[in-house]
């Protein structure tokens, strides 16, 4: 069942997917002969720490080595599919995803709050009116920014290994056969997508940025910085809750926005692209417990 697989998740990768579970990251990549390469590790002990236990806490502990893990997999599946020998790793790996972040605040926080006072100033509008301005900017510089990105060619193959992983996922939660074709059948939606957890970010800005009040502008922007890990706590505590909480209609009636946006950042994927999928998740799902691979199942 869905709700019994709170650690589970995947993340597609230049031609591949990277599949993460609770003992293991596997990635599995097509070579540019066609055939599939995998790479396994196990994941870091901070997953199995005290941390991860502790609410809105262990969000930003494991959103954290999560974005670390992703880039540093990129990298091995950019340099494995190219042949390159030189490798982004070290210093220069986290310097990347510092300015990765460093861009992604100034584009989805520091931009709308900047907007949002300069509407305030303008129209003479309430702070709750600036705030509300702010909030959807702020998503529609998000669906935008998806949108655009879609467009090209390379994102669009990326895209679609994103919906052969929630496929591969959905159909293992299922109890379905992993074959291609079996897979193929099963959704391209799943409720602990990253997607969902952007979107839910945005529309709990809106509310806590709300609660603030009237703030100088210097003053305002850096509020929303200071608060980027609250909201990414909170966050990931709402997408937990509704994915342990499926079976009610309120929470499925709850997740549809984020189920909706999800058809932006996925495409129905090939054959081959889910050979690739499954390849990936096969090879984690070997290192898991046999106890929780049959509870989960």
């Amino acid at each position: 069942m869905a709700e019994k697989l709170p650690s589970y998740g995947g993340q597609a990768v230049i031609e591949g997917v990277l599949m993460r579970g609770t003992q293991s990251v596997a990635m599995a990549m097509r070579a540019p002969s066609g055939e599939i390469i995998l790479h396994e590790e196990p994941l870091d002990s901070i997953y199995h720490s005290k941390l991860t236990r502790i609410p809105f806490l262990r969000g930003l502990v494991v959103l954290w080595d999560a974005l670390g893990l992703g880039m540093r997999l990129l990298t091995v599946s950019a340099n494995t599919q190219t042949g390159q020998e030189e490798k982004i790793e070290g210093p220069t790996l986290y310097i990347t995803l510092g300015i990765s972040l460093l861009l992604g605040i100034g584009l989805f926080f520091l931009a709308p709050a900047a907007l949002g006072q300069l509407a305030e100033r303008v129209f003479g509008w309430s702070p709750w009116a600036g705030n509300l301005v702010e909030g959807i900017i702020r998503l529609a510089i998000l669906i935008l920014y998806i949108w655009a990105i879609g467009q090209m060619k390379e994102i669009q193959r990326v895209f679609g290994y994103h919906g052969a992983e929630h496929k591969t996922i959905n159909a293992f939660e299922a109890g379905a056969e992993l074959t291609p074709e079996n897979v193929a059948g099963y959704s391209i939606e799943h409720p602990r997508c990253g997607t969902a957890f952007l979107l839910t970010l945005v529309l709990i800005s809106i509310l806590v940025f709300s609660l603030l009040g009237p703030l100088p502008v210097g003053l305002r922007l850096i509020s929303r910085i200071l608060m980027i890990p609250v909201l990414a706590g909170l966050a990931y505590e709402y997408i937990r809750w509704t994915a342990n909480h499926l079976s009610s209609p309120l929470v499925r009636l709850l997740i549809r926005p984020n189920l909706a946006l999800q058809h932006m950042t996925t495409r129905e994927p090939t054959l081959d692209m889910l050979e690739v999928s499954i390849a990936a998740f096969c090879c984690m799902i070997q290192k898991e417990p046999k106890r929780e691979i049959q509870t989960i199942a």
